[in-house]
């Protein structure tokens, strides 16, 4: 990917409603270069999608919990996330290598939603669950660091 491309990438990634004239001032380009460069990396899936960042509390789901699943019978078929797609509150399924076959993160208005979450999760995918709840979240959505551009943690001139 071009330097501008990974420039582009990190502005959105900032701030997903950025318009194209900032993005235009920020990289130098002109608007419609701006724009044509976003829809190729639209295009590419390299930007898949705009999204609003929801205050969770706010909502009425201020728990949050990270439930791993592995299938109570090895020999089945690993359907497990086809099986849950139909839950809601799972807001990412993750295929991890260990002992568990999925990482599932949660997020549900109180501890008996969370019980019950559980108990749907047992039932519709034959699994069993180890849960971890989430105390407090210091940080979440980073934007990422992308391979090729200047890491700002290396660089003291970088804010």
């Amino acid at each position: 990917m071009e330097e501008i491309d990974r420039r582009i990438v990190t502005l959105l990634a900032q701030d997903g409603r950025m318009s194209f004239t900032d993005l235009a001032r920020e990289t130098g380009l002109s608007v419609s270069a701006v724009h044509q460069r976003v829809r190729r990396l639209e295009k590419r899936g390299v930007v898949r999608g705009y999204a609003a960042i929801i205050d969770h509390d706010a909502v009425g789901l201020p728990l949050t919990a990270f439930v791993s699943i592995k299938p109570i019978d090895p020999a089945a078929p690993d359907d497990a996330p086809d099986r849950l797609s139909h839950l809601r509150a799972i807001e990412a399924c993750h295929s991890v290598a260990g002992d568990e076959s999925y990482i599932l993160k949660v997020r549900v208005a109180s501890p008996v939603a969370l019980e019950d979450l559980l108990q749907q999760i047992r039932a519709s995918a034959n699994v069993s669950t180890r849960t971890t709840v989430v105390l407090s979240t210091p940080y979440e959505h980073r934007v990422p660091h992308l391979a090729g551009e200047p890491d700002p943690a290396s660089d003291p001139t970088q804010d």
